[in-house]
């Protein structure tokens, strides 16, 4: 039984350093909790930089996450009043494709920019350029609509501002793809923008529809002016597009208990063999339903082995020579259905055979099924006719797959 949310290369006549594009890797995992049958949703792994590292508060309440960019972005020249710093960030959903190399499936994950922030770096300070002696009344006198904690639409505030002469800490909640500018009211000479903090929320597909096992893709942003990620023209990203790697970790699980001696079934026919051999009527049914147990997370397919010429039916034997049939009938638990989405009720096995696929609609975790053994009526009759006194056994292995 196997078990089981960059590059842009130029080329110079003269010889430089290639600048490496920006990368981060997102992770999520799946793997089915028994506490929560019902919640089959991704996980996200990714550790938490910038602003939800700082304030996990905010963004845990909010299912958001965010990591921090080694972009930087410098002015080109000094702002003057009235110049505009217009902050725009790739707020509306994006596709892409996650696939996995060894079956080849492929799902779609959906990404949002939810917020953004950096700390901008001014020189002189804030203090010396307005004359202000109070860090954060400087800063508020630099910018005509107050200080950079509250957003101008359409982004959010997220009250978050952090103050120091020179430097100003900021983030801000992006709903819509628009640009949101904040005025200059005094000239500043110089000004950059240190690191990039992003926050993102993650559309993930089903993970019961999926195999185990890692499926990858990414997805590449564009910074700078008239890109993805933008601070208008007056300022200059040190480098140029963004990458997030998306690695989705599916481990699902697939198990089957039997209970203790379960793995010997004797067949006998209801109510047991006492009625007939005291001068009772005939059986006209031997079998045995044999209950398991069954934890499982995601599609699935069985198999029937045993020794057969073919067929649904197993062999029996004896060392007298004689042989007699038993068919097996598997009963699944609720909640699990067939190709059709129909209960898996009493489904005939076949020998050498898969049968399914088959597939939970939550996480079935140990809940009853069963299988059938059921003599053929003709089996029936060989068995039951005068003179024969036996007993015939056999092996019949019951294959549980969840490599769809």
């Amino acid at each position: 039984m196997k078990k089981s949310a960059y590059c842009l290369g130029v080329f110079l006549a003269l010889s430089v350093p290639e600048a490496e594009a920006a990368s981060r890797e997102i992770r999520a995992l799946f793997q089915p909790d028994p506490s929560q049958p019902s919640k089959n949703v991704f996980v996200n792994k990714t550790p938490n930089s910038g602003y939800c590292g700082s304030y996990p508060s905010e963004c845990a309440d909010n299912n958001v996450f965010s990591i921090q960019l080694p972009v930087n972005f410098e002015s080109r020249g000094s702002l003057k009043p009235g110049d505009g710093i217009p902050v725009k960030a790739p707020a509306n959903w994006r596709e892409l494709t996650v696939r996995n190399p060894q079956t080849q499936e492929s799902e779609t994950v959906e990404v949002r920019i939810t917020g953004i922030g950096s700390t901008y770096v001014l020189s002189p300070p804030a203090t010396e350029l307005t004359g202000i002696a109070n860090p954060t009344d400087a800063h508020r006198a630099l910018w005509t609509a107050n200080t950079w904690v509250y957003a101008p639409p359409p982004c959010r505030y997220s009250g978050v501002g952090f103050v120091l002469p020179k430097t100003y800490q900021f983030f801000w909640k992006t709903s819509l793809e628009e640009a949101c500018t904040k005025f200059a009211a005094w000239n500043i000479p110089s000004m950059s923008f240190s690191n990039i903090d992003v926050a993102y929320e993650l559309r993930t597909p089903n993970p019961l529809g999926m195999s185990s096992g890692l499926y990858t893709g990414s997805l590449t942003y564009t910074i700078g002016p008239g890109g993805d990620f933008d601070l208008g023209p007056l300022f200059q990203p040190d480098d140029g597009s963004l990458t997030l790697d998306f690695v989705l970790d599916v481990q699902h699980t697939l198990k089957v208990d039997l209970p203790p001696g379960g793995n010997k079934v004797a067949l006998e026919p209801e109510g047991g063999w006492q009625s007939w051999i005291n001068g009772g009527r005939k059986p006209t049914r031997i079998f045995r339903d044999q209950p398991f147990y069954l934890s499982a997370s995601s599609r699935f397919k069985v198999m029937m082995l045993c020794t057969s010429n073919g067929g649904r039916a197993c062999k029996l034997g004896s060392p007298k020579g004689n042989t007699t049939e038993v068919e097996t009938f598997l009963t699944l638990p609720d909640g699990i259905t067939n190709s059709s989405r129909a209960p898996v009720t009493l489904v005939p096995l076949l020998y050498n055979t898969w049968v399914g696929p088959f597939q939970p609609g939550l996480y079935v975790d140990r809940q009853a099924g069963s299988l059938r053994f059921e003599m053929t009526p003709f089996a029936v009759d060989f068995l039951l006719r005068p003179g024969l006194a036996d007993t015939l056994s056999g092996n019949i292995t019951i294959i549980w797959d969840s490599d769809v």
